[in-house]
């Protein structure tokens, strides 16, 4: 009996001393640095503002010209990003929704990685630290005021004068100066809130855009709109609607440009620090955003300006030559992605695809899933790169269906779930769309 006990006890230490090792230092680790940059509400079609940012990491890398969220709403999105996941397997479908799940986060933590956030976590989370994280810096839930923000340092609440923007940016070097000294690869989720509603431009910038030619692409104030869902019909802008898209899109465009130069801060970093060509870089929003589009104001649907963003990753050792990846790529690509290159195998619940397989020529999706869930609508949608099926779901409402052949109508402004020559494809749309909606684990997918 004594004699199994002993074995017991160095058996128990021999396994403490393993899970301390693996948070500690690692030298000449090779593994690769990680930066993930998630703006907030940011649509495509606006790093046009944005020209360090589209020249160091867009042009530099690969740009994901069919990029996705797979649920276009802050909380979710985030949900799906940090685990991998669809949000009908994580569990997090609206903004107060708690992640329950490790994510790869924890992951690279355990596995001795030095781990950083700055910015926004999730919605449904109170701005306190998380044990994940080696340094931290948010905000109380989602949003934060964008001067004179009140944020979380390491566990200490404190106001902080200036924009909120800059502060963040300096947290961020600061984050990556300390990084430099270490002996092992980091992780840094810099999260801003730019350019989400209000949308406050910082002082200096407010001359600027003063003669914003208005933004009015061919399905911009849609007149008929008894062919979409009527949930989104009870989003329409009113009569002050395009007064107040033509302000609120100046607004957010002068934070990105505020962003642009935080981030040639951050990228001027790591290139002095060493960082930048050993550093895997993404760059996404977590949503897309209307700016008049079908009489929309907002967020949250899977037409394409709610849940397609500016998507990018720039690593040079997996990426020597920029270019533009037309095939789709979802938000829940981006876990299994960073599994992978640290060395983790990808955990079997992860619906994501690891873009390694993408880079290297290999099998890739043909369809990806877009959903939501009410109080903000209730749908799912099959995505291909040409075809969109949909089908929403209100409180007493048949089923509505929509098709979409973005080829030909890239606006989306006919319904042709009911055209003769697309039948087939709607068939074949509709029967795999169940499969997605139960999908879990990517060895599942269709």
């Amino acid at each position: 009996m004594k004699h199994w006990k002993q074995i017991l006890i160095i058996t128990l230490i021999g396994f403490i001393l393993l899970q301390s090792c693996a948070a500690l230092p690692r030298f000449n680790d090779k593994r690769p640095n990680f930066l993930i940059v998630l703006t907030d509400d940011q649509r495509i079609g606006s790093m046009d503002f944005m020209p360090v940012t589209q020249s160091i990491i867009f042009d530099q890398g690969v740009t994901f010209d069919h990029g996705y969220d797979t649920t276009p709403l802050c909380c979710p999105s985030r949900a799906s990003i940090l685990t991998g996941m669809y949000d009908h397997n994580n569990g997090v479908r609206t903004d107060d929704d708690r992640l329950k799940l490790p994510t790869f986060v924890d992951a690279l933590h355990q596995n001795g990685y030095y781990t950083g956030l700055v910015g926004k976590y999730l919605n449904s989370w109170d701005g306190d630290p998380r044990p994940e994280f080696d340094d931290w810096v948010s905000f109380f839930r989602g949003e934060s005021k964008y001067y004179d923000p009140y944020l979380n340092v390491n566990g200490t609440w404190s106001n902080h004068d200036g924009y909120v923007t800059d502060i963040l940016s300096d947290y961020a070097v600061q984050f990556l100066d300390s990084a430099a000294k270490q002996q092992r690869p980091f992780l840094l989720y810099f999260a801003p809130n730019a350019p989400h509603l209000p949308s406050t431009p910082k002082i200096e910038d407010t001359h600027l855009l003063d003669q914003l030619p208005p933004f009015r692409p061919p399905s911009f104030n849609q007149a008929d709109v008894s062919k979409i869902p009527p949930w989104f019909q009870s989003q329409l802008m009113g009569p002050n609607g395009i007064k107040f898209v033509d302000n609120s899109r100046r607004r957010m465009l002068l934070d990105l440009i505020d962003l642009d130069r935080n981030m040639a801060n951050v990228l001027t970093t790591m290139k002095n620090n060493g960082q930048l060509d050993n550093t895997v870089i993404i760059y996404l929003s977590d949503n897309g955003w209307f700016w008049g589009e079908h009489r929309l104001t907002q967020k949250n649907s899977y037409y394409e300006e709610g849940a397609r963003i500016p998507f990018a990753m720039r690593y040079p050792p997996l990426i020597p030559k920029p270019y533009v990846e037309e095939r789709m790529v979802g938000n829940i690509d981006i876990a299994p992605t960073i599994y992978q290159l640290a060395g983790i195998a990808i955990p079997k619940n992860v619906d994501g695809l690891s873009w390694v397989n993408l880079f290297n020529g290999g099998p890739w999706r043909d369809s990806l899933l877009i959903e939501g869930w009410p109080p903000r609508g209730a749908y799912d949608a099959i995505h291909t790169e040409r075809y969109v099926y949909a089908e929403t779901k209100s409180e007493g409402q048949p089923t509505f269906p929509e098709f979409y052949d973005l080829q030909l109508d890239p606006y989306e402004l006919n319904n042709a779930v009911n055209g003769p020559a697309y039948q087939s494809i709607i068939a074949s749309l509709k029967q795999r769309l169940p499969l997605l909606e139960k999908q879990s684990g990517a060895s599942t997918a269709p």
